[in-house]
Parts: structure tokens; sequence; C-alpha cells
């Protein structure tokens, strides 16, 4: 079977599905990987290292589709675009298309797949079970976005985080806090502690605590009973009602007070990512303070935060605002991507190398989209008229 890796043409994206090390796994389980000229280019993984894994380069995007049984992308593919070409249409009727399809946010495109007769899979609605952990994008690109959230913040601030003991004088540490203890949020929290800063963190779920508190951050309580009451039996965040919400933002406020830098993490599914920080939290902030979004994209955490930009507010508070977290580390991004997808790729390929979906399987199941010209997952059934608190995930997933 053909297996099509093609370069990302969306603005910001520099990863790639498939590394030279997983062309060569694919190689190992008797698929055919075609790769696109210049397709890891971004991510420093030349032409000459797929084909040495075992690849076939083809010139253009067309041709590495064409005749592709098993499409691998990053982000959702073209549809209709002059400029990039309409990558969906360049697929064979029957192809297998994987990657991080947004499906909640674009449904008509989902509904353009069943149309295009592709059978398609959404990495990010892979169940977070044990069986799934290493096929979990959500959780390996949200590590790196963490991290990546805190050296940019300390780029920006104008002073250095550990404290430092010199003839001169002694420097004091910088405070970090972390809004959402998700995967991005500890992973924030582990790079803020091992760059020397004083940490602390706060979330919705009790749970939390305990993982922050293991970091050696300090954890940031509103009210213990209602965050018992906080957490989704999958372990997400519950979206909490305005009096929790109230009186979380007055514990924040007062200890933004004393907060150098701040990153937010906090998404919910399918919906604008909640406010975290308001202008007047913000404005109560010292000069020179630095505030990293990572849900900027999903409408941001912070009143103020512009996406792709770092704007400044009039007391003089930095929020930054980057595209695509992930994608700024692109060479440690696109290998654990890859990693994801080849687990998931031996789930639905048989040890002869032949397509086998079993949507028996609760994981295959979970994650596809459409099948058959039509669109299959219960995720994108038209939602009812009352529905319940949709459950919070961490950023870069």
């Amino acid at each position: 079977m053909r297996v099509a890796i093609i370069k990302e043409r969306r603005a910001h994206e520099r990863r790639v599905a498939a590394t030279p090390d997983s062309v060569k796994h694919m190689a190992a389980m008797g698929l055919e990987p075609v790769v696109e000229r210049a397709a890891g280019e971004a991510a420093y993984f030349t032409d000459e290292a797929y084909r040495a894994a075992g690849a076939t380069v083809a010139p253009d995007a067309a041709a590495a589709l064409d005749n592709a049984d098993i499409v691998l992308k990053v982000q959702r593919p073209l549809i209709g675009d002059a400029a990039g070409g309409d990558e969906l249409h360049m697929m064979k009727r029957g192809a297998v298309l994987i990657g991080l399809l947004a499906p909640l946010q674009h449904r008509d495109e989902i509904a353009a797949y069943a149309a295009a007769g592709i059978s398609a899979f959404a990495m990010e609605l892979i169940p977070r079970i044990t069986r799934a952990q290493t096929m979990d994008v959500l959780s390996s690109q949200a590590n790196l976005a963490g991290y990546k959230a805190v050296l940019d913040a300390a780029d920006e601030f104008g002073r250095a985080l550990p404290m430092m003991m010199t003839a001169a004088g002694t420097i004091k540490a910088a405070r970090v806090l972390v809004m959402g203890a998700g995967v991005a949020g500890l992973q924030a929290i582990a790079t803020a502690r091992r760059l020397g800063a004083i940490v602390s963190a706060t979330d919705v779920r009790a749970a939390a605590r305990e993982q922050v508190e293991s970091l050696g951050a300090t954890f940031i309580t509103v009210d213990e009973e209602a965050m018992r009451a906080a957490e989704t039996a999958g372990g997400y965040a519950r979206e909490m009602g305005e009096d929790f919400q109230r009186r979380q933002r007055e514990k924040i406020a007062e200890a933004l007070r004393r907060t150098d830098i701040v990153i937010t993490t906090a998404l919910i599914p399918g919906r604008p990512a909640p406010t975290l920080l308001t202008q007047s939290m913000v404005a109560g902030m010292m000069p020179g303070s630095i505030i990293v979004d990572l849900a900027v994209e999903a409408g941001g955490n912070v009143e103020g935060s512009r996406p792709g930009e770092t704007a400044t507010t009039a007391n003089g508070v930095k929020i930054i605002g980057h595209l695509n977290m992930p994608s700024r580390i692109p060479v440690d991004a696109s290998q654990l991507y890859a990693r994801n997808l080849q687990a998931f790729l031996a789930l639905i390929v048989d040890m002869e190398g032949r397509l086998h979906i079993d949507t028996d399987d609760e994981i295959v199941k979970a994650a596809l989209l459409t099948s058959e010209g039509a669109v299959v997952n219960p995720v994108l059934a038209p939602p009812p008229a009352a529905s319940a608190a949709q459950p919070a995930a961490e950023a870069g997933q």
C-alpha cells in the first residue's frame, strides 16, 4: 500500500507527518512511503534522508498523492485553495486520511471528506486510555507547547529567572504562575522550575494539586469542595459556574500582583477558550511582566491577547500570542507526532501490510470521522438543545 506524506502548506506550520525514522518503520511494515519533495525541509529532514530510509521522493503534492491508499498529514488538507492547491481532491476515492483535522471547528470540511469518499481519522479524538498512550497526539504536542511557552516568556522577560548571588548583590528569582495543570501546564511548571523560578499553579481540578506539588510548585486553591466536583470521569476539567469563576479571579488577581510571568493553557473542545485573565486583572500586574496565552488560537484565555502578535498593555505588560506553539520546535514536534501516527498505523494495517479498519476497536472507532461516504463519528452529531458542561483540555490538544 502506498502512503503519501506531503508538505504542510498552512501558515505557521513547520512540522511534517513522517520522519526518516518513521518512514523506515513503514517500509518494514510492507508499506510504500512516498514523500513530497522538501516536505520535511522546515523541520530539517532532507529528501536524501527520506530516500535512505526507503521512501520515494515525489516532485510535488499531486505526484505524492496520486493513487495513495493512506495520506498522513499534520494539519487538515487544503480544500479549493488556489495558491496551495486542492489537496483533498488530489486524493483518490477510498483513501484513508489521518491527521489533526479539527473536526469540531470545521464540520463542513468533514462533510467534504465524506463526499469525496475519504475515510478520515482525527488524531485529536484518540481516547485517553492506557492502550492509546503512544498515539496521544494532544499530549505529545502539548508537552512541547508548555516547554516553549516558558522559553518564549524568558526571552521577552527583562530579568533573569533564577536567584543569583553576585558580588554586586543578589538578584531575586522570578515568580511564575501557570494557569491550568494539564499536560502543557505541568511541562511549563517543570521547565520554569528547571530555570530557577519560583512557581505556583492553579487548576479547577482538586486532583491536580498532587501533580503540581510533586514538581515543586505551590498550588493555589480557590474552593476544595467545589474542585472535587470539577473533574469529569475522563480526567478533564469541567467548565465551572459563575460564582466559582468570580472567586477564582479574585484569588488569582491577588497572586498576580506578585507574579512576573503567567502561562495560560485552558481550552474547551469545540468551544471558545475560557477567559482566565481580564483586562482589569492584567492592569494590576507590574510593568515588564509577561503573559503567554497558549489558547490564543481558540479565542484566548487573556483579554487583550492577539493571535500571532505580542501585545503590550498600557501598564507595560507583554501578552505573547504565538500561533501553533509546537511548530516552533519543529524537529521534536515532528518526531513525536510521527511516532504517534506510527503507533496508530499499527492498528489499521495488518501483518501483511493490508488495510484493516476494525470499528469494534475503541481507539479506531473514536478517531474515525467518515466512512463509505458518510459522517460516522457521534461527536459530530447535532448538539442537543440543552447540553451538559463540556470538558476542558490543556493547550496544544
